[in-house]
């Protein structure tokens, strides 16, 4: 994976030289750099490349960013090899966000992304020209469609290594996409810059031990009058109801605080930002996350109680997510 890593690297330099984090761009590179040495590190990183490498090496006829499943070619553009694509790509098992179609191939990941874009893209400001930061990216299926929608540049952040794979095979057929995973977690990337247009935080708040500085830590990424898109685990109640989990949450262990959206709106307004508001709250259905031939681990439905799935096998109520935006004042 150096060649790739090396190549992508000389990319994100003169995109970053370009952009509006041009003065921060030697920080940027070294986290880059830094994150990838980590991921060259990996037990798995042999089996990752191997699989990486056996995916044809052609020009796909067609890139497509603004479908729900992120499709790169089609079947005709390799011949007779729908097999081989199909055990590569599955060398980079589990894939948990998506879904994505490589070559006729199609990929049907843990969770129906496309659907967490369907509640988000209707509400948030046109991102046409904007440069964008997504932390906690996961295998970049939202920078895809954050691309499909014109945005001028989407920096990704996010330290699992797999999903820089998965992000690399994607990038790998539309290298000159502006689009850029840095394979590091928030608190590494340059603080207080308040350079990006819009900031996506998706899946993230309730893994933080302290929300309120990661509410903050968004606020100052973001230039004055920048939209955050905020999308997280609530619970009914009001501004005063926050859960948090004796232990785990729906088998979780890295969940401190599920605030209601009124006391999630309170959290927001004291850390500095204006125009908030809810614009969606759904619980997460069995069919929205489950296991499937790409992701064959537990899902969903193993992290609810079997007989009343209003509740998680702890006794919690059952996950339900909200989308929350807000300006930065």
């Amino acid at each position: 994976m150096k060649a790739y890593r090396d190549e992508e690297r000389t990319r994100l330099a003169t995109e970053l030289l370009a952009s509006p984090l041009a003065d921060d761009s030697p920080k940027y590179l070294k986290i880059y750099d830094q994150g990838w040495l980590k991921i060259l590190k990996h037990g798995d990183v042999g089996r990752w490349t191997n699989a990486f490498y056996a995916l044809p090496d052609v020009m796909p006829s067609s890139i497509d960013m603004t479908a729900d499943c992120v499709s790169i070619g089609k079947a005709e553009d390799v011949s007779d090899s729908a097999e081989s694509i199909e055990t590569a790509l599955k060398g980079m098992h589990p894939w948990r966000k998506g879904p994505f179609n490589v070559f006729g191939v199609h990929i049907d990941t843990e969770w129906r992304s496309d659907w967490k874009w369907q509640r988000v893209q209707s509400h948030i400001a046109p991102l046409q020209g904007r440069t964008v930061l997504d932390v906690g990216c996961g295998s970049g299926y939202h920078m895809w469609r954050m691309l499909g929608m014109g945005a001028d540049v989407v920096i990704g952040i996010d330290p699992t290594p797999l999903f820089s794979m998965h992000f690399a095979t994607i990038k790998h057929y539309s290298p000159d996409s502006k689009a850029f995973l840095l394979p590091v977690g928030i608190d590494d990337v340059p603080q207080e810059t308040r350079v990006f247009d819009s900031v996506f935080s998706m899946g993230i708040l309730y893994h933080r031990k302290s929300p309120l500085d990661h509410l903050s830590q968004l606020k100052g990424l973001l230039r004055q009058g920048g939209e955050l898109v905020l999308e997280t685990l609530v619970v009914e109640g009001d501004e005063n109801t926050c859960l948090m989990p004796k232990g785990r949450y729906a088998k979780m262990r890295n969940v401190w605080f599920i605030p209601s959206v009124k006391m999630l709106e309170l959290w927001l307004s004291r850390c500095g930002f204006k125009n908030i508001r809810c614009v969606d709250k759904a619980v997460t259905s069995l069919d929205e996350q489950r296991s499937t031939d790409w992701m064959t681990f537990e899902s969903l439905p193993d992290f609810l109680d079997a007989d009343d799935r209003a509740k998680t096998i702890e006794g919690y109520p059952a996950p339900m997510r909200a989308v929350i935006l807000a300006e930065a004042v």
